[in-house]
């Protein structure tokens, strides 16, 4: 396996840190201690996120305070400029990437001019955001878009936008231009090298039922992009079982401890759990191995002792014809390989066998 072919698997905080600075620095020493490529965050201004009569989702209302707003909930939960700085230097100190996912052009170009992110992650809720997916583009970094809640459709408008952002700087933006870009040689080039589309379930918990991932699969064979999977539901059996389907990224929700209160934690892994998703997304990597069929290097050595070859069932004088009667199939798998029965039939013996000899 190649470093091209290897599972990019993020750690996602997500507002997992609850609003502390002490708590999101954990988080990153326990993504970096599980061996995960990356630790993401998110950023966002509540007031341009949210309005004040935006409602939460059922899992929200679930999980933290019904009594107050979703603009209430995500003030609480911002990160601000210092705060994303401190958190660089320690992602640098540990050797774990940083990401964040921006939720506005501000925060997009914070991320981008200020923190210096590698790339650029896109929420699903974000994806009919034109103007945010255009900005994402022409950042000139790599972009990851997740599609919870998304049809095909929505992906490829969504795609045309990058496509277009990733090419000119020149024509004004319109839908006509979008679908133009998208089927271009220029923009097929820049989807294929730059964006990552991430099939996704936006459900916390997302029942298994509902995961559908051949759809990773149908993402692959529809785009000229790379595909991974945002992973929601509990546990890491379906994460692995994305890496095992093809899942270029796998992003997987984290945190300390799963009692705290908080929109996400009852939906995420905790650390011992974090720790044996890379694990288990490692050892799946090696195991694909490539797209061909040979023996192992390891079973080599198996090969004659497990196969077998054409023996003397009975003594056999030389001149006296192989026979039906007078050959057997036995280990080992050193001489004539019983595929060739048919061949050897009717043939005179050289000399003479004794039982259980392997014939010449």
């Amino acid at each position: 396996m190649t470093e091209a072919d290897r599972t990019f698997v993020i750690a996602e905080a997500g507002v997992n840190h609850n609003g502390s600075l002490a708590m999101a620095l954990r988080l990153i020493d326990v993504a970096a201690d599980a061996g995960a490529d990356a630790i993401k965050f998110q950023t966002f201004r509540a007031d341009r996120l949210a309005s004040r009569f935006a409602p939460k989702a059922q899992y929200q209302l679930d999980t933290t305070d019904s009594g107050e707003s979703q603009l209430e909930m995500l003030r609480k939960l911002e990160l601000d400029e210092s705060a994303h700085e401190i958190l660089l230097k320690r992602c640098r100190d540990r050797g774990i990437e940083f990401m964040s996912t921006p939720f506005d052009n501000e925060s997009l170009r914070f991320l981008v001019d200020k923190i210096g992110v590698q790339r650029l992650k896109i929420a699903s809720g974000e994806i009919t955001n034109g103007p945010l997916l255009l900005e994402a583009a022409r950042s000139g970094k790599p972009v990851l878009l997740s599609t919870g809640m998304s049809t095909i459709e929505e992906i490829e408008d969504a795609l045309g936008v990058l496509a277009f952002g990733l090419t000119t700087h020149v024509e004004e933006p319109s839908r006509h231009v979008f679908r133009r870009a998208l089927v271009s040689p220029e923009g097929i080039r820049a989807l294929r090298e730059r964006v990552t589309v991430l099939h996704c379930v936006t459900e916390y918990p997302a029942p298994f039922l509902d995961v559908n991932l051949r759809a990773i699969q149908v993402i692959r064979d529809r785009f000229p992009v790379n595909v991974g999977y945002s992973d929601h539901t509990l546990g890491i059996s379906i994460a692995l079982a994305a890496v095992a389907v093809g899942a270029s990224v796998l992003e997987k929700h984290f945190t300390l401890d799963k009692s705290l209160s908080g929109p996400d934690h009852r939906a995420s892994l905790d650390p011992l759990e974090l720790k044996a998703l890379v694990k288990g997304v490692r050892e799946i990597g090696v195991a694909l191995g490539v797209a061909q069929k040979r023996p192992s290097p390891s079973e080599l050595k198996n090969l004659a002792v497990a196969r077998k070859s054409l023996v003397a069932a009975c003594e056999i004088r030389a001149g006296e014809r192989y026979s039906a009667q007078n050959l057997s199939a036995k280990r080992p798998g050193n001489g004539i390989s019983p595929m060739r029965f048919w061949d050897v039939i009717g043939r005179p013996a050289i000399r003479d066998f004794a039982e259980d000899e392997p014939i010449e």
